[in-house]
C-alpha cells in the first residue's frame, strides 16, 4: 500500500511540475487582472483627499500621473466627491482604503456603476458609502477615465507579468497538496485584482456570495505568500463550514489561546475563523522547506494559534495516504489526541505581540542618465568645481552650440561668468552675469547671479547698486535659503572680498 501511495505521490509531483511549466506560458483566464470600476473609485478618491503614503518609492508612477492629470483639469465633478470623502473619513488610511475597495468590488463597471448586490448582501463598510455610486458617472465622463484606463494598461500588464508565474505556481502547489482536481468548487470564483492607485504594500481580501476577491497594490516585491494565504482560505473555508460539527471537538483547546496577547480578538471571539486560520497555517508549514517547517509551527503556536502543532502532525499523516483533503478532513480533526494536546499546551508561553511582516523598503529611484546637452552641462559644472577652468569654459561654450533653450543658455553664461571672475576679469564677469539675467534663468541661478553682481558692485564701491541686487534676491520665489541669508548679511554689512 505504501508503495502505491509513493508512486501516486511521485506522479502528482510530476504532473504539478508540468502544470507549473504550462502555467508560466499561459495565463489562467483572467484570474489575475485589473478592474475598471476599482480604478475609477480610487482615481476619484485620489483626486479628493486620499493622500496615503504619497512619499513611498513603492508607489506606482501611474498614481502620481493620474493625480497630476486630474488636478490640472479642475473638474466640477470632483468637489461633491471631495465633500463625500470628507464626510466618510475613517480613523486611518488603511481603513479609508478598505471601505472604498469593498465598495468598488460590489458595483458594476462604467458607465453607470450600479450596485450589483442587494440589501443585506452589501457589506457593512460598502453600505456606509451609499450614494457614492451616484457621483461616479459624472466623474467618469468629465475626467475621461476611459482614456486614462486605456493609457494605464501597459503598467497593469507589467504588474501582471511580475505576479503571473509566482501566483500560478503558488495556486498549483496548493491544489496539488490538497489534491484538488480543480481550483476550488463549482460556481465559486477566486479573482485577484491588481491596483495601481492605492497606497503600496496592501493585500486585501473579500468574500461576497460565491466570489472571493484579493486586491493587491504595488510593492517592492510581489506579495506571493499573501496571495497564497488568501487562496488557501478560498479552498479551506468551505471545508471548515461543512465539517463544523467535527471541528467543535477542538473548541476546548482553543480556550488555551484566550490569554495570548498577540492573538487578534476576532480569533478569540469566532471559533470557526480561528480553527480555519490554524488549518491554513499548518498547511503553510507543510508547504515550506523541511528545514523551515518546525519554526513556522512554533511561531504560530506562540502567537496563539494553538491548534497548529496538532494539525501539522496530522497533515504529515495525510501526506502518507491517498485521499484528497476534502475527504480526509474529518480524519484530520478526529485523530487529534485531546489529552496529548492538553499536556502540550499547559505550559505554553505566548509572545507579547505578533511578529509584523514588514515590506522590504523600495529601492531609491535610479539617478537619471544624462545625455546630450544635459550631460555637457553637468560635465562643465564638474570641471568648474575641480577648478579645471579652461576645459570648463570649452564645455559651457559647447552648451551654447548644442541647444537653443534659453534656460540652458542661462546656466552656461552663469558658468562662464564665474570663470571670468576667477580669472580676475570682473568686467567680463559682470557682462556675462547680466546676459544670464536677460535669459530668464531658474530661481536658483537667478538668485546666485544677483549675489555675484551685488558682490562685484560692493567691491567696486557701488553700494546702492549692490543693495539693489541683494534686495532682488529676497523677492525671488524659490531662491535657496543659503543665498537669502547671504543677501541679508550683505545688506546689513557690505561684502568685502578676501585679500589674496
Amino acid at each position: 500500500m505504501q508503495a502505491v501511495v509513493l508512486i501516486r505521490h511521485l506522479a502528482l509531483v510530476a504532473l504539478t511540475s508540468i502544470a507549473i511549466t504550462q502555467a508560466q506560458a499561459q495565463p489562467q483566464g483572467g484570474q489575475l487582472d485589473a478592474n475598471e470600476a476599482l480604478f475609477t473609485v480610487l482615481a476619484a478618491i485620489n483626486a479628493s483627499g486620499y493622500d496615503a503614503a504619497l512619499d513611498s518609492n513603492a508607489n506606482s508612477q501611474v498614481r502620481r500621473q493620474i493625480r497630476e492629470i486630474l488636478a490640472s483639469k479642475k473638474l466640477d465633478s470632483v468637489e461633491p466627491i471631495r465633500r463625500f470623502f470628507a464626510q466618510h473619513h475613517r480613523k486611518n488610511w488603511d481603513a479609508e482604503l478598505s471601505q472604498y475597495i469593498s465598495f468598488a468590488l460590489t458595483i458594476e463597471g462604467p458607465p453607470d456603476f450600479r450596485q450589483r448586490l442587494a440589501g443585506a448582501e452589501i457589506p457593512l463598510d460598502a453600505r456606509e458609502l451609499d450614494g457614492f455610486d451616484q457621483l461616479l458617472p459624472a466623474f467618469y465622463r468629465e475626467a475621461n477615465i476611459a482614456d486614462l484606463w486605456k493609457r494605464s494598461q501597459p503598467a497593469f500588464d507589467q504588474m501582471i507579468g511580475a505576479y503571473h508565474a509566482g501566483v500560478n505556481k503558488a495556486l498549483l502547489e496548493c491544489n496539488a497538496y490538497l489534491r484538488n482536481p480543480t481550483s476550488g468548487y463549482r460556481g465559486r470564483r477566486f479573482q485577484i485584482y491588481l491596483d495601481l492607485l492605492g497606497a503600496p504594500n496592501q493585500v486585501q481580501t473579500r468574500s461576497y456570495k460565491d466570489d472571493y476577491f484579493v486586491v493587491v497594490t504595488p510593492s517592492p516585491e510581489p506579495q506571493i505568500s499573501e496571495v497564497r494565504h488568501a487562496y488557501l482560505h478560498y479552498l479551506l473555508d468551505p471545508l471548515s463550514l461543512r465539517y463544523f460539527d467535527q471541528l467543535q471537538r477542538l473548541k476546548g483547546l482553543a480556550d488555551f489561546a484566550i490569554p495570548a496577547p498577540a492573538l487578534d480578538e476576532a480569533y478569540k471571539e469566532d471559533f470557526m475563523l480561528f480553527a480555519t486560520e490554524c488549518i491554513i497555517k499548518a498547511v503553510e508549514s507543510r508547504l515550506a522547506r523541511a528545514a523551515e517547517r518546525q519554526a513556522l509551527v512554533d511561531k504560530a503556536l506562540h502567537e496563539g494559534f494553538v491548534l497548529v502543532p496538532a494539525l501539522a502532525d496530522g497533515l504529515a499523516t495525510y501526506e502518507a495516504q491517498e485521499q484528497s483533503a476534502r475527504l480526509y478532513f474529518p480524519d484530520l480533526i478526529g485523530l487529534i489526541d485531546l489529552d496529548k494536546e492538553d499536556k502540550r499546551l499547559e505550559k505554553i508561553h505566548f509572545n507579547k505581540e505578533a511578529a509584523v511582516k514588514k515590506a522590504p523598503p523600495a529601492p531609491p529611484p535610479p539617478e537619471p542618465v544624462l545625455t546630450g546637452v544635459q550631460k555637457t552641462l553637468a560635465d562643465a559644472e564638474e570641471l568648474y568645481t575641480k577648478r579645471n577652468l579652461d576645459p570648463a569654459r570649452e564645455a559651457y561654450l559647447k552648451v551654447l552650440e548644442q541647444t537653443g533653450d534659453h534656460s540652458l543658455h542661462a546656466k552656461a553664461y552663469y558658468g562662464l561668468a564665474r570663470i571670468a571672475v576667477l580669472k580676475k576679469d570682473p568686467e567680463l564677469g559682470e557682462k556675462l552675469f547680466q546676459k544670464t539675467l536677460e535669459l530668464a534663468p531658474d530661481a536658483e541661478t537667478k538668485s546666485w547671479t544677483h549675489l555675484y553682481l551685488g558682490r562685484l558692485s560692493d567691491a567696486a564701491g557701488e553700494r546702492d547698486q549692490a543693495v539693489e541686487h541683494y534686495r532682488a534676491i529676497l523677492s525671488i520665489d524659490g531662491a535657496p535659503d543659503s543665498v537669502k541669508k547671504a543677501a541679508e548679511k550683505a545688506i546689513a554689512q557690505p561684502f568685502r572680498p578676501e585679500k589674496q
